[in-house]
């Protein structure tokens, strides 16, 4: 659990975005952008944002655009994976580093790998929970029965305002549910959901959140060389009931310097699950860099 008194408030700009963000840790030391994803913000790496600080990080955990303060533009266009890909090199180039590690969970990890195939010069190491490369999961999507019918949900969240209002009635009890039943017990405390739900009741915030999907749906991205060249781990919990397991093996052909490391009894929510280890390996993989 952070200790939200060493947090640090910082605020970062894409041209007409402002990215909100916490920060903590010295602020010479190697950089680690956290990336969450759908339906978090920053809070969802809590657990993690300590522990790589005390071992000489600057841990920076942004809410990316859509979500709780961060700017939320309108349209589905505005949430197509190159304009989310700018937001985290906009925000290297604010902090005035070459290099980052980026580590990246469930929509965050879409993110991280586009990072790191499209500016392979900007991150030092990669780390990815529970999202295979964006090559595997769009195969899968189109092929694979057993994945089609673990992505339903997206498929709903293309229909305009429904899903807005379903998840949102009653204070988000379906919201909540949610994280509830697909996670094991335990990993979401009451104090966890009230978060998340604070962080959704922003205005416009849902709307911009279900547009990550609908954007991939319309306009999913095409990866002129889809290969990560730099030193990748991937971290997966085996019960995740939106992905298949062996999609973490199936992402290893894409990188050059990749291992899978499997937690048999985590689901989707590694991160609040095995906190522990999970910042075991991040801490030791980023400084063997």
């Amino acid at each position: 659990m952070a200790d939200e008194s060493r947090l640090e408030e910082s605020w970062f700009t894409n041209r007409d975005i402002r990215l909100h963000a916490v920060a903590a840790g010295p602020e010479d030391g190697p950089v680690v952008i956290l990336l969450h994803g759908f339906p978090e913000f920053w809070y969802g790496w809590h657990n993690q944002i300590a522990p790589l600080a005390d071992s000489g990080f600057r841990v920076i955990a942004p809410d990316q655009r859509g979500y709780n303060t961060s700017s939320k533009p309108p349209g589905i266009p505005a949430y197509k994976v190159p304009q989310l890909t700018s937001d985290v090199i906009a925000i290297v180039d604010q902090l005035g580093k070459d290099r980052v590690h980026v580590v990246g969970h469930d929509w965050g990890a879409v993110i991280a790998w586009s990072v790191a195939m499209q500016h392979p010069d900007r991150v030092i190491r990669l780390a990815v929970l529970n999202v295979p490369h964006p090559a595997v999961l769009q195969h899968n999507i189109r092929t694979n029965p057993r994945q089609w019918l673990k992505s339903w949900y997206a498929l709903f969240f293309q229909i305009p305002w429904l899903p807005e209002f379903l998840i949102s009635a009653n204070d988000f009890w379906l919201g909540k549910r949610s994280l509830l039943l697909t996670s094991r017990p335990g990993a979401f405390a009451a104090e966890d959901l009230a978060r998340h739900a604070e962080a959704w009741s922003h205005s416009g915030a849902m709307t911009a959140m279900l547009n990550w999907y609908r954007a991939y749906f319309w306009y999913a991205p095409k990866f002129a060389d889809p290969q990560v060249r730099v030193p990748t781990r991937i971290l997966w919990g085996e019960k995740d009931v939106f992905l298949l397991a062996e999609e973490a093996q199936e992402s290893l052909q894409y990188c050059a310097d990749g291992k899978v490391t499997y937690f048999p009894d985590a689901t989707h929510w590694l991160q609040h699950e095995e906190p522990e280890r999970v910042n075991e390996l991040l801490i030791e993989f980023f400084l063997q860099a």
